[in-house]
């Protein structure tokens, strides 16, 4: 027997009622139903910087993931590309991603902190979104040498982070954790010393730009070509 609730008044929406009762509903990561109850259009700035990275990296075949958190939006980039790992250092954001995994973009999870070792593997691309703020800058250079170790020499890397001059305008909380935010002009010269190709784009909001980068709230750097 069919309930209302199993039947839609347009057919057109019959196809999700189908959906939900094979396959179930998805929720949230943990760390995205904060921010989706706390701060909702933040969530849509971060699924458009995994956008901007899943269209860039489309096409390659074995991509890695530093920093995923609970990986809500990396099934964005696993529709883009072959194969994607994600690793996080909290073993319980990996914990909640890999609850949440997907059979239809399956995604592997692994913990892992990138300033302890370097990635284990080969991977024609990697990314790291809002990772590198929280890192001493001290340890920049082993971050970024970390990942390289598992790029070819045609490899690629996006990393993402909030610009300096973002910050009078950030949160308490996000102030607490952001203590190696940079300048545009700083963030690229991170990146040129370990690879041949840095393009710097810009970001406001969820648009991807090339303008004035003083006046981004996000960077976002493209590297091509790792100096090993």
């Amino acid at each position: 027997m069919v309930s209302d609730m199993d039947k839609t008044r347009d057919p057109v929406n019959q196809a999700i009622i189908e959906h939900r009762n094979k396959y179930g509903t998805q929720r949230l990561g943990i760390a995205n139903n904060y921010t989706w109850t706390n701060d909702p259009r933040h969530l849509l700035f971060s699924m458009a910087r995994y956008k901007f990275v899943a269209k860039m990296l489309s096409g390659s075949g074995r991509v890695i993931e530093i920093g995923c958190g609970d990986a809500f939006c990396s099934p964005i980039v696993r529709q883009e590309v072959g194969y994607l790992k994600v690793t996080d250092f909290d073993p319980l954001l990996i914990a909640d991603a890999v609850d949440r995994s997907s059979e239809q973009w399956p995604i592997d999870a692994e913990v892992h902190d990138i300033l302890e070792k370097p990635l284990v593997g080969e991977f024609d691309a990697a990314y790291s979104m809002d990772v590198l703020e929280h890192i001493p800058t001290e340890q920049d250079d082993v971050f970024v040498n970390h990942i390289k170790a598992v790029l070819p020499q045609n490899g690629v890397l996006i990393c993402g982070m909030p610009s300096i001059e973002s910050q009078v305008f950030a949160s308490v909380g996000s102030k607490k954790g952001h203590i190696n935010c940079k300048t545009g002009k700083d963030f690229k010269q991170l990146m040129e010393r370990h690879f041949g190709n840095v393009f710097l784009f810009s970001m406001n909001d969820e648009v991807v730009h090339t303008g004035f980068e003083k006046m981004a709230h996000y960077l976002l750097c493209l590297c091509a070509g790792p100096i090993k």
